[in-house]
Protein backbone atom coordinates (compact mmCIF):
# COMPACT_ATOMS: atom_id res chain seq x y z
CA UNK A 1 0.00 0.00 0.00
CA UNK A 2 1.23 3.53 -1.56
CA UNK A 3 2.05 5.68 1.91
CA UNK A 4 1.02 9.41 1.72
CA UNK A 5 1.66 12.64 3.69
CA UNK A 6 -1.25 13.52 6.31
CA UNK A 7 -2.48 17.05 5.98
CA UNK A 8 -1.03 17.73 9.73
CA UNK A 9 1.85 16.34 8.39
CA UNK A 10 2.16 18.87 5.39
CA UNK A 11 0.93 21.77 7.32
CA UNK A 12 3.71 21.01 9.52
CA UNK A 13 6.33 20.90 7.69
CA UNK A 14 4.65 24.15 5.71
CA UNK A 15 5.15 25.82 9.29
CA UNK A 16 9.03 24.82 9.45
CA UNK A 17 10.02 26.29 6.45
CA UNK A 18 8.58 29.28 6.87
CA UNK A 19 10.24 29.46 10.37
CA UNK A 20 13.46 28.62 8.57
CA UNK A 21 13.10 31.05 5.54
CA UNK A 22 12.35 33.77 8.06
CA UNK A 23 15.31 33.23 9.99
CA UNK A 24 17.85 32.31 6.97
CA UNK A 25 16.95 35.51 4.34
CA UNK A 26 18.22 38.79 5.39
CA UNK A 27 15.81 41.54 6.64
CA UNK A 28 15.71 43.82 3.52
CA UNK A 29 14.03 46.63 5.55
CA UNK A 30 16.41 49.73 6.52
CA UNK A 31 16.32 53.18 7.85
CA UNK A 32 17.52 56.86 6.80
CA UNK A 33 20.46 56.40 9.01
CA UNK A 34 21.86 53.14 7.94
CA UNK A 35 21.30 54.45 4.45
CA UNK A 36 23.24 57.43 4.67
CA UNK A 37 25.99 55.65 6.42
CA UNK A 38 26.31 53.17 3.24
CA UNK A 39 26.87 56.10 1.04
CA UNK A 40 29.09 57.62 2.87
CA UNK A 41 31.28 54.51 3.21
CA UNK A 42 30.89 53.98 -1.01
CA UNK A 43 32.06 57.52 -1.61
CA UNK A 44 34.93 57.09 1.28
CA UNK A 45 36.13 54.25 -0.80
CA UNK A 46 35.28 55.60 -4.03
CA UNK A 47 37.69 58.88 -3.00
CA UNK A 48 40.29 56.00 -2.47
CA UNK A 49 39.56 54.87 -5.42
CA UNK A 50 40.27 58.25 -7.30
CA UNK A 51 43.60 58.94 -5.28
CA UNK A 52 45.17 55.62 -6.14
CA UNK A 53 44.35 55.57 -9.87
CA UNK A 54 45.26 59.57 -10.28
CA UNK A 55 48.50 59.84 -8.69
CA UNK A 56 49.29 62.87 -8.31
CA UNK A 57 52.91 62.81 -8.11
CA UNK A 58 54.73 65.15 -10.46
CA UNK A 59 58.45 65.50 -10.18
CA UNK A 60 58.32 69.00 -11.83
CA UNK A 61 55.76 70.40 -9.27
CA UNK A 62 56.83 71.18 -6.05
CA UNK A 63 52.91 71.40 -5.39
CA UNK A 64 51.86 68.05 -6.01
CA UNK A 65 50.65 66.73 -3.35
CA UNK A 66 48.18 69.77 -2.40
CA UNK A 67 46.30 67.79 -5.14
CA UNK A 68 45.31 64.92 -3.61
CA UNK A 69 41.83 63.41 -3.38
CA UNK A 70 39.66 64.13 -0.60
CA UNK A 71 36.61 64.26 0.73
CA UNK A 72 35.19 66.97 3.34
CA UNK A 73 32.22 67.55 5.80
CA UNK A 74 30.48 70.79 6.31
CA UNK A 75 27.55 72.17 8.47
CA UNK A 76 27.09 75.55 6.97
CA UNK A 77 27.17 77.26 3.35
CA UNK A 78 29.31 79.94 2.68
CA UNK A 79 25.94 81.55 1.20
CA UNK A 80 24.34 80.66 4.42
CA UNK A 81 26.73 80.51 7.59
CA UNK A 82 23.27 79.92 9.76
CA UNK A 83 22.44 77.46 7.45
CA UNK A 84 23.06 73.54 9.02
CA UNK A 85 23.39 71.53 5.96
CA UNK A 86 25.69 68.21 7.20
CA UNK A 87 26.98 67.80 3.61
CA UNK A 88 29.87 66.51 2.25
CA UNK A 89 31.96 66.91 -1.12
CA UNK A 90 34.53 65.25 -2.78
CA UNK A 91 37.68 66.92 -5.00
CA UNK A 92 41.10 67.13 -6.02
CA UNK A 93 42.26 71.11 -5.00
CA UNK A 94 44.21 71.39 -8.67
CA UNK A 95 43.97 75.07 -8.23
CA UNK A 96 45.43 74.83 -4.62
CA UNK A 97 43.00 77.51 -3.47
CA UNK A 98 41.90 75.09 -1.00
CA UNK A 99 38.14 76.49 -2.09
CA UNK A 100 37.31 73.81 -4.99
CA UNK A 101 35.04 74.73 -7.92
CA UNK A 102 32.78 72.88 -10.17
CA UNK A 103 35.59 71.10 -12.51
CA UNK A 104 37.34 69.95 -9.49
CA UNK A 105 34.83 67.98 -8.05
CA UNK A 106 34.58 64.47 -8.66
CA UNK A 107 31.51 63.07 -10.89
CA UNK A 108 28.57 60.90 -9.86
CA UNK A 109 28.73 57.75 -11.77
CA UNK A 110 25.26 56.92 -10.80
CA UNK A 111 24.11 60.27 -12.22
CA UNK A 112 25.31 61.76 -15.64
CA UNK A 113 26.12 65.41 -15.21
CA UNK A 114 25.83 65.78 -11.47
CA UNK A 115 28.72 66.04 -9.41
CA UNK A 116 29.91 64.59 -5.70
CA UNK A 117 28.70 67.70 -4.31
CA UNK A 118 26.36 69.03 -0.94
CA UNK A 119 27.33 71.92 -0.15
CA UNK A 120 30.44 73.31 2.17
CA UNK A 121 31.70 76.84 3.16
CA UNK A 122 34.65 76.64 0.84
CA UNK A 123 33.49 75.88 -2.70
CA UNK A 124 34.18 78.37 -5.01
CA UNK A 125 32.00 79.30 -7.97
CA UNK A 126 29.31 76.60 -7.21
CA UNK A 127 26.06 77.01 -7.42
CA UNK A 128 23.06 75.83 -5.72
CA UNK A 129 22.28 74.64 -8.86
CA UNK A 130 25.65 72.69 -8.82
CA UNK A 131 25.08 70.77 -5.65
CA UNK A 132 23.80 67.02 -5.38
CA UNK A 133 21.34 66.74 -2.76
CA UNK A 134 22.13 62.77 -1.96
CA UNK A 135 25.38 64.45 -0.26
CA UNK A 136 23.36 66.72 1.82
CA UNK A 137 23.01 64.06 4.33
CA UNK A 138 20.14 66.29 6.35
CA UNK A 139 18.16 67.05 3.49
CA UNK A 140 18.02 63.42 2.22
CA UNK A 141 18.17 61.41 5.17
CA UNK A 142 17.51 63.31 7.97
CA UNK A 143 21.31 63.53 9.29
CA UNK A 144 21.30 66.45 12.27
CA UNK A 145 24.73 66.39 13.32
CA UNK A 146 28.26 64.42 12.32
CA UNK A 147 31.34 64.13 14.26
CA UNK A 148 35.14 63.15 13.56
CA UNK A 149 36.83 61.06 16.18
CA UNK A 150 40.50 62.19 17.09
CA UNK A 151 42.03 59.70 14.65
CA UNK A 152 40.83 61.44 11.61
CA UNK A 153 40.83 65.11 13.27
CA UNK A 154 43.32 67.59 13.34
CA UNK A 155 43.07 71.63 13.23
CA UNK A 156 39.70 71.28 13.65
CA UNK A 157 39.59 70.33 10.03
CA UNK A 158 36.50 67.87 8.98
CA UNK A 159 38.22 66.80 5.48
CA UNK A 160 40.08 62.65 4.87
CA UNK A 161 42.49 63.02 1.93
CA UNK A 162 44.23 59.67 0.23
CA UNK A 163 47.49 59.54 -0.95
CA UNK A 164 48.54 57.23 -4.55
CA UNK A 165 48.97 53.54 -2.03
CA UNK A 166 45.08 54.53 -0.83
CA UNK A 167 46.39 55.54 3.04
CA UNK A 168 43.91 57.80 4.60
CA UNK A 169 45.32 61.42 5.75
CA UNK A 170 43.66 64.07 8.22
CA UNK A 171 42.69 67.24 7.66
CA UNK A 172 44.00 69.47 5.04
CA UNK A 173 47.65 71.12 4.73
CA UNK A 174 48.76 73.82 7.52
CA UNK A 175 51.94 75.68 7.69
CA UNK A 176 54.38 76.42 10.32
CA UNK A 177 56.99 79.09 9.07
CA UNK A 178 56.02 78.33 5.76
CA UNK A 179 56.54 74.77 6.06
CA UNK A 180 53.76 72.92 4.96
CA UNK A 181 53.13 69.66 7.02
CA UNK A 182 52.20 66.64 4.73
CA UNK A 183 52.30 62.75 4.74
CA UNK A 184 54.48 61.57 7.55
CA UNK A 185 52.26 63.62 10.37
CA UNK A 186 48.92 63.06 8.34
CA UNK A 187 48.69 59.50 8.02
CA UNK A 188 45.88 58.17 10.02
CA UNK A 189 47.98 56.47 12.75
CA UNK A 190 44.43 55.27 14.68
CA UNK A 191 40.95 54.24 13.76
CA UNK A 192 39.21 56.89 12.70
CA UNK A 193 35.28 57.50 13.47
CA UNK A 194 32.86 59.39 11.62
CA UNK A 195 29.84 59.24 13.59
CA UNK A 196 26.42 60.54 11.89
CA UNK A 197 23.40 61.39 14.31
CA UNK A 198 19.71 61.51 13.77
CA UNK A 199 16.60 61.20 15.69
CA UNK A 200 16.67 57.58 14.83
CA UNK A 201 20.14 57.06 16.96
CA UNK A 202 23.47 57.52 15.72
CA UNK A 203 26.09 55.26 13.20
CA UNK A 204 29.45 54.81 13.39
CA UNK A 205 31.65 54.70 10.17
CA UNK A 206 35.06 53.32 10.67
CA UNK A 207 37.97 54.19 8.55
CA UNK A 208 41.30 51.73 9.51
CA UNK A 209 45.05 53.53 9.60
CA UNK A 210 46.99 52.44 6.99
CA UNK A 211 44.84 50.16 4.44
CA UNK A 212 42.45 53.38 4.54
CA UNK A 213 39.66 49.96 4.28
CA UNK A 214 36.46 51.87 5.39
CA UNK A 215 33.06 49.83 7.31
CA UNK A 216 30.34 50.29 9.47
CA UNK A 217 30.58 49.24 12.84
Amino acid sequence: MKKAFTLLELVFVIVVIGIIAATVIPRTNSNSLQEAAIQVVSHIRYTQHLAMIDDKFNKDDANWYKKRWQIIFADYTHANPNKNIVAYSIFSDESLSGKPDVSEMANDTLSIGDILSGGHSNLNSVSSSDLNSKLNLKETYGITSYDLTAGCNIYNNSRISFDHLGRPLRGDLKTIDGAYFDSYNRIISQRCDIILESPEGNITIAIEPETGYTHIL
